[in-house]
């Protein structure tokens, strides 16, 4: 048997010996060059499967060329690593081993800091490289004779790394082709309180409408790809100039679709109403994927809905903004700063409507109600919704003004789904919006967007036009990213990466295409046609009468006629409210302070009140008041009083060693006082308990998220009308309301975060 020659080591002391024992130990029971050789080819082989597969899910929607490519070229960029690794190492023996090994450990550390590589991938690409090299050595050393010649040792050796590597193999194929495995949902704190939720008496908005629905396609009449753009196209429409507002257009990109971003087509797919009209229109966009794998085909669900139900809808086109493996050279040469582009090309189609509904002839002649439009998008396209919105009523581009703007469209209502926040700001400031409706829906298990940060859009929404306006959010338990999207499914990425989340605990496709149903179509018949008996929905999921999946769902929701008395915004004084003259305090808590809240990607873009209490520590009950000024606010029994909150999920101590996560409801007190002295309380679960803090863990292991955190504070409002605690006491008079407070006495101990406490007065007629 041929054995490894190993070089003399000169190390001094202590250190030689040990490092001396390690290698005879080692050279006594490796079976020799073959082992390694072995070892050699089963981690080649196990690197170019996996680089395989990840060429293909990369590089196959452009087609097999593309593939062979692309997989060459990684194959290439592999080679030339190794190279220079190995160039490395030879000059290394004239660099000291203490520096060698720092400079390992340091890379190592760096790597991580830089690319915020979690624990997971770390731990599947070390083990796929020890079970391969095991599997490999020992079939390797088993084909080549080496067992014969091998010494006893050797041959344990030998069998306990087949053993390892089969089993490996085998269990760790599974475990990575498996999708995954149902969890335990979290428990549905709303759902558990006994809240006499009156349903909805209206039509279930997932319903097809009455109207009978046509499609069309309408485009550049020069799509390459694509014969609804191209050859069969319906209406030819003319090509916007985009070179400001975009950088990077490559030449594979060019050459790939034909055109560069001086002649950006306006392409669309229509779902429209038969019908005289005129008919409200909304425009959905999608959001970045791989570019070959086309994305507007995937909202016909919500295309051929809303036309049943009396809209014009259309699908836009953006594939040409989106990333591309081959087209980007790996990503390395992609599209710059193209987000702003996503929503302009957004106001370049509505021009295109504001044309066809004045032209006689044109097929939507007069059947576009101008007058009422919504905008729809998916992840980037989410951003580029508000983005379009913010554009929609400047003279100029912001970042540019040699291009000007004169769009001035009637956008009354923005959605987004799963959106991003910041790809785009303009004038290096969060984009705002104003006096539009807004409605934003993300999932709990977004594999892509996994932070709720849209969520910061909601809060930038300012209404001051004196006309009723409504924002409003939900959080879905169960949802991704992708399922929204039939396109793109439930993989929020590519293979083989997708392998390490678990997708079996997803909710089905159906399920999550039914929310964005109900949600969608209700916003939009409320905000766009004034049927407002849609809101109670988006103030408390629990109305929808058996319209939506059962999992967990938590409600945002403002609108314009409320009137905002803490938002914790206004000073670093813990003492002052927001309104003037009001004042805040508090007894027994163990925490109390006003920060800005944290995200699980950056911050929300909002302070709140974090309030924290342990009855165990605590000499009496712990609550936190408001006192509102005298003749502030002219209340009466028809106005609520509404709030928002959330589990802080932290400890109430500082010195709280054995604390653990609160997973059971919070339960409190809510207080008024009136100036005569008479007081009502209502418990926080007469309208629901607060659910404890959502871990949405999106990897099949817990731990391999590391270093993400699984949790972020999402909001749930709260609404109690006052004229609940008139019925609580009936010597309470609203309109002398004196102070608000919350009184932490139904559960040992926690911390909630509180924000925007005000009062919701009817909208004026």
């Amino acid at each position: 048997m041929d054995q490894t020659t190993y070089p003399k080591t000169q190390h001094p002391g202590l250190f030689r010996r040990l490092s001396n024992g390690i290698r005879r130990a080692v050279r006594a029971v490796t079976p020799g060059r073959r082992a390694w050789r072995g070892a050699t080819w089963g981690v080649i082989f196990a690197a170019v499967l996996f680089l395989l597969v990840t060429s293909y899910n990369a590089f196959a929607a452009a087609g097999w060329i593309t593939f062979g490519i692309g997989f060459l070229a990684l194959l290439a960029i592999s080679l030339i690593i190794v190279g220079l690794v190995l160039l490395l190492q030879r000059l290394r023996g004239s660099i000291p081993a203490s520096y060698n090994a720092t400079l390992v450990g340091a890379f190592f550390l760096l790597f991580l800091s830089f690319f915020m590589l979690n624990v997971g991938f770390l731990v599947v690409a070390l083990a796929i490289v020890i079970i391969s090299s095991l599997l490999g050595a020992a079939v390797w050393v088993i084909a080549r004779g080496g067992w014969k010649s091998a010494a006893k040792a050797q041959r344990f050796m030998i069998g306990a790394a087949l053993l390892v590597g089969v089993v490996g193999l085998g269990g760790g194929g599974y475990w990575l082709l498996t999708d995954g495995k149902p969890v335990t949902q979290p428990v549905n704190a709303a759902s558990q309180a006994g809240a006499a939720v009156v349903p909805l008496a209206l039509a279930d908005p997932s319903q097809p409408g009455s109207y009978a629905v046509q499609t069309l396609f309408y485009g550049s009449g020069q799509d390459h790809h694509r014969p609804e753009y191209g050859a069969d196209v319906d209406l030819v429409t003319t090509p916007a100039d985009g070179s400001k507002l975009v950088k990077g257009w490559s030449g594979l990109r060019k050459n790939y679709w034909g055109f560069g971003p001086e002649v950006m087509p306006l392409n669309g797919r229509v779902w429209f109403p038969e019908g005289a009209g005129p008919f409200p229109l909304v425009l959905i966009v999608h959001g970045n994927h791989l570019m070959e794998d086309y994305s507007d085909p995937g909202y016909a669900y919500l295309g051929e809905l809303l036309a049943s139900r009396g809209y014009i809808v259309t699908s836009v086109d953006e594939n040409f903004l989106n990333l591309s493996v081959a087209s980007d050279l790996v990503l390395i040469n992609g599209l710059k700063e193209e987000s702003d582009a996503r929503g302009w090309l957004l106001l370049e189609h509505l021009k295109v409507w504001k044309g066809w509904n004045a032209t006689p002839g044109n097929p939507f002649y007069q059947k576009v109600d101008m007058g009422s439009i919504a905008l729809t998008g998916h992840s980037r396209g989410g951003e580029a919704v508000a983005v379009a919105a913010a554009f929609n009523n400047l003279p100029y581009y912001p970042d540019d003004a040699t291009l000007a703007f004169d769009y001035n469209f009637a956008i009354r209502s923005i959605v987004a789904i799963a959106p991003v926040d910041g790809q785009y700001q303009p004038t290096d400031q969060p984009t705002p919006l104003e006096n539009v409706n807004y409605f934003i829906l993300h999932g709990v298990h977004d594999m892509d967007v996994s932070s709720f940060v849209g969520a910061r859009q909601y809060e930038r929404v300012r209404f001051d036009d004196g006309q009723f306006w409504v924002k409003a959010g939900l959080y879905i338990y169960g949802a991704n990213h992708g399922q929204f999207n039939t396109t793109w499914g439930r993989k929020d990425g590519i293979e083989p990466g997708m392998r390490l989340f678990n997708l079996t605990q997803l909710m089905p496709p159906e399920e999550q295409e039914q929310i964005a149903k109900v949600y969608i179509s209700a916003f939009l018949e409320a905000t766009l046609r004034g049927q407002t008996g849609y809101l109670p929905l988006f103030r408390d999921y629990r109305t929808a009468n058996g319209w939506l999946p059962d999992t967990i769902y938590l409600n945002q929701y403002e609108d314009s006629a409320t009137r905002m008395v803490s938002t914790y915004e206004e000073d670093i004084n813990v003492a002052t409210a927001t309104l003037a003259g009001g004042t805040q305090r508090s007894e027994n808590l163990t925490l109390w302070r006003e920060q800005l809240v944290r995200l699980k990607g950056g911050d929300l873009n909002t302070n709140a009140a974090f309030l924290g209490w342990d009855s165990g520590t605590a000499e009496g009950t712990a609550a936190y008041e408001i006192a509102l000024p005298e003749g502030a606010l002219q209340l009466s029994p028809s106005d609520t009083l509404v709030f928002s909150l959330a589990d802080a999920n932290e400890p109430p101590t500082e010195d709280a060693k054995d604390w653990q996560a609160n997973h059971e409801p919070i339960d409190l007190t809510i207080e008024v006082v009136d100036r005569q002295g008479a007081v009502a309380r209502l418990p926080l679960s007469s309208f629901a308990y607060l659910q404890p803090q959502i871990e949405g863990i999106i990897t099949k292991v817990s731990w391999m998220s590391i270093p993400a955190s699984n949790g972020e504070i999402v909001f749930q409002d709260f609404e109690f009308p006052l004229s609940a605690f008139v019925a609580a006491n009936p010597a309470f008079d609203p309109a002398q309301l004196a102070t608000l407070r919350f009184i932490f006495d139904r559960t040992p101990s926690g911390v909630v975060v509180l924000d925007d406490v005000g009062f919701r007065f009817p909208p004026a007629d």
